[in-house]
């Protein structure tokens, strides 16, 4: 259980306190991103649940916001602020040292904030037109996205060479990521057939796109650009579903 807890503790706000931080629990708990992208999407899903019966007049635009604001606090913003320094350091970072150097400012630039705003303006969009069609597709979106950072790690380099992500990538079994792709990808097909086997197609191109971008720019991946990478694969999970 401890590498489960340290990943939710990670990766969301939820009171959970891992036992230890044990150098193998730290590695194993990148193998359940997955599943605590499971619970993330579990806690938005019962969440619209109660609203539909509780408050059924309730518009999907507002439902849309609250969810959208849900989501952002059990994640802490902790992948919007991976997007706003990678969108940053993408528009002002021409080399790799500049790009890194700009990503670890703590303050956001107009490229940050703009990302940001548009990227929630999509979601928010989404969210309101996956309501009236395909709501369970709440469970799997959170899920699907975490489920491609074990991968990040395992096929790119850490740009900064010393860091956590360099602790996390270290000794990653390839064996293991596949399984919980797999298992993942096993979920989503019970809960929407084969839309989740073509929405995970869609996203593995924006993971590679993503990927070859950052092996372009900075050589590698870094904590913000693997957070930036969950929010784009969030919002184009959401898109390939309404498709």
């Amino acid at each position: 259980m401890n590498p489960i807890l340290i990943a939710l503790q990670f990766l969301t706000r939820l009171p959970v306190k891992p036992s230890s931080y044990q150098d193998l629990d730290l590695k194993s708990s990148l193998y359940w991103y997955g599943l605590a992208g499971f619970i993330i999407g579990a806690i938005l899903y019962g969440f619209f649940v109660g609203c539909t019966l509780l408050l059924p007049n309730l518009s999907h635009s507002v439902l849309a916001v609250l969810l959208l604001g849900i989501w952002v606090f059990i994640t802490g913003a902790l992948h919007l602020d991976g997007l706003a320094d990678s969108a940053d350091a993408w528009l002002g970072g021409l080399t790799k040292e500049k790009a890194l150097t700009i990503m670890k400012d703590p303050r956001s630039g107009p490229a940050g904030v703009v990302a940001t705003v548009l990227l929630l303006l999509l979601k928010f969009a989404c969210l309101e037109s996956i309501l009236a069609t395909n709501p369970a597709a709440l469970i799997l979106v959170p899920a699907l996205a975490r489920g491609f950072m074990p991968l990040l790690f395992l096929h790119t380099p850490y740009a900064r060479g010393e860091g956590l992500g360099q602790h996390f990538s270290d000794g990653l079994s390839g064996s293991m990521v596949a399984v919980q792709l797999s298992l993942i990808t096993l979920v989503g097909f019970l809960i929407t057939g084969w839309a989740t086997v073509i929405v995970l197609l869609v996203m593995g191109l924006v993971y590679l796109w993503l990927r070859r971008l950052m092996l372009q720019r900075i050589e590698g991946t870094t904590g913000d650009t693997a957070g930036a990478m969950i929010e784009i694969l969030e919002a184009v999970a959401l898109l390939a579903f309404i498709a």
